[in-house]
């Protein structure tokens, strides 16, 4: 019976031992576990961001910078920043708003193009003894077809302006706008014959080379 007993007593000595063995086993790991948790919390296991390292060391340098101004304004001297140009001075009055500039399209401008009839006209002033002798000459913004055509057809354009001279009486002669009125009646005049034999017409304007009323 005594012999019997022995391995009981001693199951008995080593599931106390046992049960000690895994207790410290669970408590290192738990103590490893906790270590390692918080070092990967703090970062310690993540590499550094380069983007926060450059945003560090570019706020430290311009922190520097402003430190660097602030001393030159107080010396008088100018202090350079990190690209070489001087730095603002603090102290120096803003300026007021500037004038602006009002920018205007670009006027478009044509070439003049000019013609001169080859003899002056002569016509009797519309009931009155006096006599006209007008050398006409045309101004065009178009190509020279237009003076071709001035010269193709000048015959007739010739006619058609005595017609318009004809019709001049005395009373208009004396009023200060005469010229110019009679100019537009005979670019009128003109542009229509040219209409009619070449369907375009082109006379911009109507200039007296010579204008002799006696």
């Amino acid at each position: 019976m005594a012999e019997e007993q022995a391995p009981e007593e001693g199951k008995k000595k080593k599931g106390p031992l046992l049960m000690i063995i895994i207790l410290v086993v669970v408590i290192l790991l738990l103590i490893v576990g906790a270590v390692v948790g918080t070092l990967a919390a703090t970062g310690f296991f993540s590499k550094p961001d380069e983007a926060s390292v450059e945003e560090l060391l570019k706020k430290a340098e311009e922190e520097k910078a402003a430190a660097d101004g602030a001393e030159g304004q107080a010396s008088g001297e100018p202090k350079l920043g990190p690209d070489g140009k001087p730095l603002p001075n603090l102290k120096e009055t803003p300026k007021g708003p500037e004038k602006t500039l009002k920018t205007q399209p670009e006027v478009t401008k044509f070439e003049s193009r000019y013609k001169e009839m080859s003899r002056p006209l002569l016509a009797n002033v519309a009931g009155s003894r006096k006599v006209m002798s007008v050398t006409m000459a045309i101004m065009t913004h178009y190509d020279d077809r237009v003076l071709a055509n001035m010269e193709k057809h000048e015959f007739a354009l010739r006619s058609a302006a005595l017609d318009v001279l004809r019709q001049v009486t005395e009373a208009e002669i004396d009023r200060p706008t005469f010229r110019i009125e009679l100019a537009e009646k005979l670019r009128l005049a003109l542009n229509a014959v040219l209409e009619r034999y070449e369907d375009f017409g082109g006379i911009e304007q109507v200039l007296f080379t010579e204008f002799i009323i006696q």
